[in-house]
């Protein structure tokens, strides 16, 4: 508190001017005497916490029979070993968004849950069914099955929070009960900190720790801002460095839901795209190394139709800057399917606004989805032809063609020769695979030797199977 106080002492007699942005902002400030410091979020946690639930997620894992496949045990106990099934339990947070009962939550809570349950502050339980859920995201919609007005918390605009922004965390850390903790935001718009798609986090020093994840990032306002989903941890806990899902991709996702999708889908664009880094900076003479350099452009997709093409750099998206291309398409998507936005594009040194329409993926020809059967090295392999839409589902380059492997049926032969989800299949026995129809007659031939050329996370796999 002394360290507090004599920050802010130092604050007060530097005097410094607001400047423009900073009158903007007319809302936030320092407090300006000792009676301000001593204020409480007592009377705002009062009237939020409520919103906060904790979320019981329950699933069944069984586990083989160490003993499962040994000749000498079988011989004496038989073949029927049984097999043990255990139930194994998770906890997280969650935050009610609509009076009927609607919860957002991340998607890693609830993952692979037989079982869901809803604890409110307020000591009652109810079971919910997932509504919508998305691993690329890690969000989740959840439905309290339960009559009653329960309490929400409304959904503010995260664009508009800035780094120092107070804040509140609330959720149930460790399992110990709901827990608040405050702090502020301390930084926007970071990437590479978990292993999904979307690489665009608030960062906040508020100790956020496991079980908070789904829970309440707030503000000062009583706003949900971020749902809280990671941490940065050598040893589990808390170091003051905490991550939230930006509200306005949470409106986005719920919407979704609320409209009764099976499944979020994002906008197509149609190109790949790299981080601009101070080499590539420096060649294109720009001054900041920020924005999103195109790569490559597939043809007819959104992107071709607005003119864009490789080597160019997209540097804002209707107006907000993009600090890398994770945050390109954290723009794209929270704009929404069937808006037009508006890019600003460097191309040799000049800016230019490209207007470029958002559509869904498109099936270019049809998936026809078959399971190949018969005595070959495929049986049991599940097939797709390939399309932008099919490669969004399976997180693929959107230029990819062919036929895909979507799935493999347990131990079957495709799946013990060592095929994999997302290969493509270029050619059989010397003849290039065009569609799934062509690759089923293939297989069906009972060839003696099987030449087969995959396609395997860009790299090309010639192996022989008898």
């Amino acid at each position: 508190m002394h360290a507090f106080l004599k920050h802010t002492a130092l604050l007060l007699a530097l005097s410094v001017p607001l400047t423009p942005l900073a009158a903007s902002a007319q809302e936030k400030s320092v407090p300006q005497s000792q009676t301000e410091m001593q204020l409480s979020f007592a009377p705002l946690v009062k009237r939020t916490a409520g919103a906060v639930v904790n979320v019981y997620a329950e699933k069944t894992i069984r586990r083989q029979s160490p003993f499962a496949g040994d000749p000498f045990f079988e011989q004496f106990f038989g073949q029927q070993m049984p097999n043990r099934t255990e139930k194994q339990s998770s906890l997280g947070s969650g935050v009610i968004i609509e009076a009927n009962g609607t919860v957002v939550t991340n998607n890693h809570v609830i993952e692979g849950a037989d079982d869901i349950k809803i604890a409110l502050a307020d000591g009652r339980e109810f079971p919910c069914k997932v509504v919508l859920k998305d691993d690329r995201l890690d969000l989740a919609v959840l439905k309290i099955n339960g009559k009653g007005d329960f309490p929400t918390l409304p959904i503010g605009n995260s664009d508009n929070v800035e780094v120092g922004d107070l804040v509140l965390a609330i959720g149930n850390p460790f399992g110990v009960g709901q827990t608040v903790t405050s702090g502020i935001v301390s930084a926007l718009a970071r990437n590479q900190v978990v292993k999904n798609e979307f690489g665009f986090f608030i960062q906040t020093d508020a100790s956020i720790n496991p079980g908070n994840s789904g829970g309440a990032l707030m503000n000062m306002k009583g706003e949900l801002i971020g749902i809280n989903t990671a941490i940065f941890s050598r040893g589990g806990g808390s170091n003051g460095i905490g991550f939230a899902i930006p509200a306005n991709l949470v409106k986005v996702f719920l919407a979704s839901a609320d409209s009764g999708a099976k499944s979020f889908e994002r906008p197509y664009v149609g190109a790949t795209f790299d981080a601009v880094t101070s080499d590539v900076a420096e060649a294109l003479g720009l001054n900041k190394v920020r924005g999103a350099l195109i790569v490559k452009v597939t043809p007819d997709s959104p992107a071709a139709k607005a003119g864009l093409k490789a080597g160019q750099v997209i540097t804002a998206v209707d107006g907000v800057e993009v600090e890398h291309p994770d945050a390109l398409l954290y723009r794209l998507t929270t704009a929404g399917l069937g808006k037009t936005v508006k890019l600003n594009v460097l191309e040799g040194g000049k800016p230019r606004e490209v207007p470029m329409q958002l559509d869904r993926a498109p099936e270019t020809q049809p998936r026809d989805r078959r399971t190949i059967g018969g005595a070959s090295p495929f049986t049991g392999a599940v097939v797709e032809n390939l399309s932008p839409r099919v490669a969004d589902e399976l997180r693929m380059s959107s230029d990819s063609t062919g036929v895909v492997v979507a799935d493999l049926a347990d131990g079957s032969p495709a799946a013990r020769l060592g095929f994999q989800p997302r290969d493509i299949i270029i050619s059989v026995n010397g003849s290039e695979i065009k569609d799934t129809r062509q690759l089923e007659t293939l297989a069906g031939q009972g060839a003696g030797l099987w030449r087969v050329e995959v396609d395997r996370d860009g790299q090309r796999l010639r192996q022989f199977f008898r």
